[in-house]
């Protein structure tokens, strides 16, 4: 029988493949590395995502 893992242990490192930058907006957008896709906007508070790699 299949057992939940222990609690609070969720991803371990960066996401890979994503990054992610600011908009002139001030939320953050986060991007696929490869394409240039835009996938995401954060706009709830104005911390960026957790684990993604910042653009410079």
């Amino acid at each position: 029988m299949a057992k939940n893992g222990q609690p609070g242990k969720g991803r371990v490192g960066a996401v890979k493949g994503r990054t992610q930058f600011q908009g002139p907006n001030g939320n953050w957008v986060k991007r696929d590395a490869g394409t240039g896709r835009f996938l995401d906007q954060k706009t709830s508070g104005s911390q960026p995502f957790k684990g993604v790699r910042k653009e410079k």
